[in-house]
């Protein structure tokens, strides 16, 4: 049990760190209305005056009898005051437009337990008024107590006595709005009703955002977190076209971790894949390749996404031949290798797109391609399509011997993470871990819906770019 409470206050400290913002502006929004509204009231003063009743008596136990009688009396006297037999005489003493009812509402009557006291209240908008009215009381009162208590036709004298004890008396200070006592209600229910919006935040936002999210999901280890950088779909290749930059060093950091990931197995061919479209697997691939190809190691990178490719787009090759026509036979496994820049790093496209990707990539002949890359490159990189839209990276990871997951935060939900999770886990694969990517992104970020086009074989629109920038790369590489 005291692990599991210890799990929810983990729980809530991350919610006030991933939410703080919904429960500072809550807090000052309600603050402010507290505010408002308190400027807003109008000020109100408040007089008081005290009596005292007393019951004649001649001897001790009379005197007892009295005080137990003048106590229960005592509570009566404090309806009555409110009545229009005490407040008439006190309407005519002051001799303006107040009426009683009226006035039976500015006025407060308590009576301390145990006591024969009654403390009389007056609030009114004006200090000056309240004070006529309470003194009004403290003159009246007394005598329409006597009057009430003498006996019927009999020209004694009350045996209840009513005194003034306090006369009337007013501060200069407001009753109300009390302005400390509403911020500090105020205060309390904006972070209350604050925390309680950012639990339902919370509970209905399932966009992984950060490793907290991951944690929640899957106890595989996070194995680099990428930054988010605006530049990136036009700056695709940042490890070279910006190598200085935050995002770059990240693709350094994951190639570092990668490296030391299953150290005693060295994993040479490598899978990495996406849950959803969008995420931007293969600018990580192809940055990933670049980083390992810079650290002297030869790396192999593989277009293994045969339905929408876009790694060759980004590297500026051509992709007229490719995976394919290697897998049916079509073209030799040298003549499809394309090297890329003054690194140990070569590019295999994707080729013709197939009308069946699945079953190319599940083919034995995907297997000796991949095996007979093992043996020449240090490390082969495959980018492949998401898992949730196409099962093409489920069937391959089982040839591999290593799988990365990317995470795209702010893309990403997680019952979509934990679906490509248990997919993969579904078969025979080892999973190396996964890479955080667009880390930092504050937008609630989109799911690529266009990527459904992976169904539509002849939804491929790199051709018309892919020459030009082939061109431009071999007069970069002179």
């Amino acid at each position: 049990m005291k692990g599991k409470a210890r799990v929810e206050l983990q729980d809530y400290l991350r919610i006030l760190k991933k939410r703080w913002l919904t429960i500072v502006i809550t807090t000052l929004v309600v603050v402010g209305l507290a505010a408002l509204f308190t400027g807003l009231q109008t000020k109100q003063y408040t007089s008081t005056t005290q009596f005292f009743v007393s019951v004649s008596g001649s001897n001790t136990a009379s005197l007892q009898q009295g005080s137990t009688f003048t106590q229960e009396r005592v509570k009566s006297y404090a309806q009555l005051l409110k009545t229009p037999r005490a407040l008439n005489p006190v309407v005519d003493q002051l001799g303006d437009e107040t009426k009683v009812k009226e006035l039976s509402e500015k006025i407060t009557v308590t009576t301390p337990p145990e006591t024969v006291i009654l403390e009389v209240s007056v609030t009114d908008a004006s200090p000056e008024h309240a004070q006529r009215i309470a003194t009004a009381i403290g003159e009246a009162f007394p005598e329409v107590v006597s009057e009430v208590e003498r006996p019927e036709g009999s020209s004694k004298a009350s045996p209840i006595k009513v005194s003034l004890v306090e006369p009337a008396s007013t501060s200069d200070v407001p009753t109300s709005p009390v302005p400390i006592r509403n911020l500090a209600l105020g205060l309390i229910l904006g972070l209350s009703l604050g925390f309680g919006l950012a639990l339902v935040r919370h509970l209905l936002d399932t966009t992984v955002r950060t490793d907290d999210d991951v944690e929640e999901i899957t106890d595989e280890p996070v194995i680099g977190a990428v930054h988010y950088d605006p530049r990136a779909g036009k700056e695709p290749l940042i490890v070279e076209s910006d190598p200085s930059s935050p995002r770059a060093e990240a693709f350094r950091a994951v190639r570092t971790n990668l490296m030391f990931v299953d150290a005693a197995n060295h994993p040479r061919t490598i899978l990495l894949t996406s849950s959803i479209p969008g995420e931007g697997k293969s600018t990580t691939i192809a940055n990933l390749a670049l980083t390992l190809a810079q650290s002297g190691s030869s790396v192999c990178l593989i277009e293994g996404d045969l339905r929408r490719p876009r790694l060759l787009d980004y590297l500026g090759l051509e992709g007229s031949a490719g995976l394919t026509d290697v897998l049916i036979e079509r073209a030799d496994l040298d003549d499809v290798l394309q090297p890329y820049g003054r690194d140990k790093l070569e590019v295999i496209g994707a080729g013709s797109i197939p009308p069946n990707p699945s079953e190319l990539l599940a083919s034995e002949a995907m297997s000796l391609v991949l095996a007979r890359l093992s043996v020449r490159f240090d490390y082969v990189l495959i980018d492949t399509p998401p898992v949730l839209p196409v099962t093409d990276a489920v069937v391959l990871s089982t040839k591999v011997d290593g799988v990365i997951v990317l995470v795209g935060t702010t893309i990403v939900r997680k019952e979509q993470l934990s679906a490509t999770l248990e997919a993969l886990g579904a078969v025979d694969n080892k999973l190396l871990g996964l890479v955080l990517n667009r880390v930092g992104h504050k937008s609630a970020g989109g799911y690529g819906a266009g990527y459904y086009g992976y169904y539509d074989p002849e939804n491929r629109q790199d051709a018309p770019t892919r020459r030009g920038r082939s061109e431009r790369r071999l007069v970069r590489s002179k």
